[in-house]
């Protein structure tokens, strides 16, 4: 006889884990399908962002930053420390057990929660009937009430530079055993620039090729353009309008890759020791459901869903980077929410226009909301109000005074609209205006909330002053006519 669960979850990536999770505390009876193994052949959870993603690369993030900060940054402080050397596979071990210990986590909260873990492959059959197979066994079938889809994405690849032992995609990138001389990065997006600060900070020069005219065209462009400078002053040699036409490996002794691009109309070439595409990653949904099963794809290959993550088929699901918005883990958890809440009865909404966005450099850049490009676009009637942190004590006190805060504020109503920080901690401090949109506060509510002096957060406080035309700690704008 078939097993029978309540709910089934395939794959257990951020979306899929708390998804079940949650699933399981409201009292239906969840499984949860998982094929991703670590290499020695153990069966781990998590998926792309706490395997080889978000978490290993944050952690990557923080050390570089520690040895760049102890090499460059503690003489004005006083503090002199000699010459430094790097323990690049310390660096290395300590990613992993990281990743090791939250991977680890999941496992235990699947069992504390009585989330019942299946380590193998799922496939959603006609009549939410699922297909598993389970690592080197025989296809079963199990019954499920509702299916929720979570299968995440991988990263693009593209002809002009298929991977390889030098050619790595962004989880390669992250398992460097020596820091490149030179580094050749295609794709000045997130996981480019994230990379890119990496290995710029152990030594590396490195290049970075995006073939879009402007930079982050998806942040407010104000903030853009003060982070590509500051990236610039980093080291980052940053190429818009440059898009790769081939690659080759080349050279007898060590081998490079040679890398052919047009930036503009004229045609150029790099050799690099190793190169990472960071172009997009793309839905996984192939395998994923039979033609029957009632699951429909939209044109870019992700599955089809209204505003609650319902797939055409009634009772099954769909969530994170295989449906419509933002490929961000964050995103994924709080769908997998929203969708274990409805199917429990409740009516939870996922409000998407208070996803924040954030790229963890240093400095920080995060957005969320509208941006001024946006507005201007729509036509919409709106105020700005900056504030550098430049003129913030604590970050002067902390010698990280670069970048600024900006809100943008809807005329008529006085609501926040948007939120831009590029500057040290700006990932925590726009989330402070995340709140505020999701209970539709004002730039009044906010200049009316009392911030801790000093900190940072006075950024915020500051901007929402600026907005209403009253700062206090810089020079006020004359009002727009």
């Amino acid at each position: 006889m078939a097993q029978q669960f309540d709910v089934v979850v395939i794959g257990a990536g951020p979306g899929g884990y708390v998804a079940a999770i949650r699933c399981a505390q409201l009292g239906l009876k969840t499984a949860v399908i998982e094929k991703w193994r670590s290499g020695d052949g153990k069966p781990v959870f998590g998926g792309t962002c706490l395997n080889v993603g978000c978490i290993p690369s944050k952690a990557l993030l923080d050390s570089s930053h520690k040895f760049h900060e102890a090499g460059h940054g503690l003489a004005v402080h006083g503090i002199h420390t000699g010459e430094l050397t790097l323990d690049l596979e310390a660096m290395q071990k300590r990613k992993r057990q990281i990743v090791g210990q939250l991977t680890g986590g999941i496992a235990g909260l699947f069992k504390a929660n009585g989330v019942t873990a299946l380590s193998g492959s799922g496939r959603l059959l006609a009549g939410r009937k699922v297909e598993f197979t389970p690592a080197g066994g025989a296809p079963e079938i199990i019954d499920a009430s509702h299916v929720i889809l979570a299968t995440g994405s991988v990263p693009i690849e593209i002809p002009a530079a298929p991977f390889g032992e030098l050619i790595v995609d962004s989880a390669g990138a992250l398992e460097f055993t020596e820091v490149p001389l030179r580094l050749g990065i295609v794709g000045a997006g997130v996981i480019g620039l994230e990379l890119g600060s990496v290995w710029a900070r152990l030594g590396a020069e490195v290049v970075v090729i995006e073939a879009l005219p402007e930079f982050l065209m998806a942040a407010d462009q104000q903030v853009a353009k003060d982070a590509l400078k500051l990236f610039g002053k980093q080291g980052l040699d940053i190429r818009l309008n440059a898009r790769v036409t081939a690659t080759q490996v080349t050279g007898d002794g060590k081998p490079m890759v040679s890398v052919s691009y047009v930036e503009g109309d004229t045609e150029k070439q790099e050799v690099f020791d190793r190169l990472i595409v960071a172009v997009g990653r793309r839905p996984v949904t192939e395998g994923l459901f039979a033609p029957d099963s009632g699951v429909n794809l939209e044109e870019r290959g992700f599955v089809h869903v209204n505003e609650f993550c319902q797939t055409d088929m009634p009772g099954v699901y769909a969530i994170g980077d295989i449906v419509r918005g933002p490929m961000l883990a964050h995103k994924a958890m709080e769908e997998g929410v929203m969708v274990a809440e409805r199917i429990a009865g409740r009516k939870t909404q996922l409000n998407y226009d208070c996803i924040p966005s954030v790229i963890y450099t240093h400095p920080e850049i995060a957005w969320v909301g509208a941006n001024e490009q946006q507005l201007k676009a729509a036509g919409t009637a709106y105020n700005v109000g900056v504030f550098p942190f430049a003129a913030n004590g604590r970050a002067l006190a902390a010698n990280d005074s670069a970048g600024m805060v900006k809100l943008l504020i809807e005329a008529e109503t006085d609501r926040v609209l948007g939120c831009h920080v590029v500057g040290a901690s700006a990932a925590d401090l726009v989330q402070q205006a995340v709140i505020a949109m999701e209970f539709g506060a004002s730039a009044e509510d906010l200049a009316l909330t009392v911030f801790s002096h000093p900190t940072l957060s006075e950024g915020v406080h500051e901007a929402a002053l600026a907005a209403l035309g009253h700062a206090i700690h810089i020079p006020n704008r004359k009002p727009r006519k």
